[in-house]
């Protein structure tokens, strides 16, 4: 009776109990719920804590996300662990395992989609692009994608435009720089501007003119749109990685900070698209572009209108520059990286260009297709690049309904299932002892010849139905730009490069790609003696 007498005559007493008893319940029903999770029959949730789930593990460990989880799933039974988030507001597994990943991708694809995760944070950018849709209309993009990229037209067209812009722009922009005495650039940067200019010459049949000096840069659309897709995919980081999405969600709904910021640039893009498609309605003949040949396979499509038939063209082709824009020029920072700090491996790629090329060429020498496909120790290297580091180094997926994974782990409905390639570049239960060891002999046979991994073990480019429709024009950018350079210089980063010492604490940051930390300063030293 006294009680009740001292909560009501206590408002501020009363409130606080209003609040402190719901908190209780919740913090029981996490402490029983982790504690059955840990029981050891049960896939492990390392670092979990009631109500905070996995949090002070991610805050602590925020500057070496992507080691923190491959150490975690490194010490479990099968490489896969389970994931609480703040308040227990979502559940999932990760794992590193490839008899998982297999069942994620191929085995039972229908039940591991893109699904909502995917859709809230790119709806804007992507729309119904065919990166963040899953059937019928990932069906009907995945289609006419399929066709186009099969075509010999188009692997022509890549080749020329790639073999254009290192000869015109990339390789002069470089020699530039190493006319300068002990001048360093970052080559990181040099790297992503190529790539955005090489993928919408690609895509679109425009080059942004990205890669030029600074002082020639100009307040363009093409200017416009390349800084407004900087800022849309730094947002978009941001936002798949918030702890809490009801943040940025409540900052999209009142259209301010950052996401008043995303609006702005997503309108940027979306207008200089559109103009795009709308000039090439009017004159389109002879071009070979991506856009062009959407627009084609689309003449026997039914759309609403003429606005709906755009914006599905606006879409998919935002997709693809989305999807070859930073992938590329990732990948070749890291492999710049570690071949500076590998000299041995420096040395083979050398001998391997003279080898190829037998001939003398004007300067600089492009490699051609057919001498590219002979840079076999090459494409080792640049795989076992993207073995230790994947340009993503982790993915997702919505499970469908409840399932049970290969190796027992159970699935709920409405979990997420992250892979990470990352983690599963450094499991030796995978890759062996060596493991963590840059070494892209494992990539050749006897005979010096290239040998493919099981998609499972390195889904760099995903595998299965979803399996990345451009990894032979990847190969093919990412061979004839590290042919190039290495043929004319002598990249030497600052750092020192791989060392055994860096790459057991790399410099990555956090985000969707892994880009370096800093960018990647490098001195450019002209090789001027040729052996062919």
């Amino acid at each position: 009776m006294e009680l009740n007498s001292s909560i009501s005559s206590n408002p501020l007493l009363s409130l606080s109990l209003c609040f402190f008893i719901p908190l209780l319940y919740i913090f029981i029903f996490s402490f029983l719920s982790n504690k059955s999770q840990s029981s050891p029959s049960k896939t492990p949730c390392p670092q979990s804590y009631p109500i905070i789930g996995n949090l002070v593990g991610l805050l602590r460990n925020r500057h070496r996300f992507h080691d923190w989880v491959a150490d975690m799933l490194s010490q479990t039974p099968s490489s896969t662990l389970q994931v609480r988030t703040f308040l227990d507001l979502s559940h999932g597994v990760c794992t590193a395992n490839p008899t998982n990943v297999d069942h994620f991708l191929h085995s039972n694809f229908q039940n591991y989609i893109k699904g909502s995760r995917f859709h809230n944070v790119l709806s804007e950018l992507l729309g119904d692009g065919i990166f963040n849709v899953d059937a019928p209309l990932w069906t009907l993009q995945r289609k006419i994608a399929s066709h186009e990229f099969k075509t010999n037209s188009l692997k022509h067209f890549i080749s020329d435009t790639v073999a254009s812009e290192i000869s015109t722009r990339l390789i002069p922009f470089l020699s530039a720089a190493s006319d300068g005495e002990n001048r360093v650039i970052d080559l990181q940067d040099v790297l992503q501007r190529f790539a955005f200019d090489n993928i919408c010459h690609v895509a679109f049949g425009v080059n942004p003119a990205c890669l030029v000096s600074d002082n020639m840069r100009q307040n363009t659309p093409s200017s416009d749109f390349a800084k407004a897709f900087d800022d849309v995919v730094e947002i978009s980081s941001s936002r798949f990685l918030s702890p809490l999405p009801l943040l940025w969600k409540l900052k999209r709904f009142l259209n301010m900070g950052s996401e008043k910021r995303y609006k702005e640039a997503i309108e940027v893009i979306s207008r200089y698209a559109m103009d795009i498609i709308r000039s090439k309605e009017q004159d389109q003949e002879g071009d070979q572009d991506l856009l062009s040949r959407f627009m084609i396979s689309s003449l026997n499509m039914e759309f609403q209108d003429e606005e709906h038939k755009r914006k599905f063209l606006r879409d998919i082709v935002i997709s693809f520059i989305l999807a070859g824009r930073d992938t590329t020029s990732t990948a070749l920072t890291w492999f710049f990286w570690l071949i500076s700090g590998h000299p041995r491996c420096a040395r083979l790629i050398h001998a391997e260009l003279s080898a190829v090329a037998l001939a003398p060429a004007k300067e600089p020498r492009i490699f051609s297709y057919d001498e590219l496909k002979k840079l076999h120790y090459l494409h080792a290297a640049l795989s076992e690049s993207m073995r230790l580091f994947p340009p993503v180094p982790i993915n997702s997926r919505l499970t469908v309904d409840d399932d049970v994974l290969p190796d027992g782990t159970h699935v709920g409905k409405g979990w997420f299932a992250d892979y990470s390639a990352y983690a599963m570049g450094r499991m030796e239960r995978v890759w062996g002892e060596d493991c963590r060891e840059f070494r892209p002999e494992r990539w050749l046979g006897d005979d010096g010849a290239f040998q493919p991994s099981d998609q499972n073990r390195f889904p760099v480019f995903h595998c299965g139905p979803r399996i990345c429709l451009g990894k032979e024009m990847a190969y093919l950018q990412m061979k004839s730009v590290a042919a190039a350079v290495m043929n004319e210089f002598d990249v030497v980063a600052v750092d020192g490069g791989a060392t055994a010492e860096k790459m057991m604490n790399p410099p990555y940051t956090l985000a969707l790609l892994l880009k370096m930390r800093g960018g990647l300063p490098v001195k450019l030293i002209r090789r001027e003696l040729h052996t062919w």
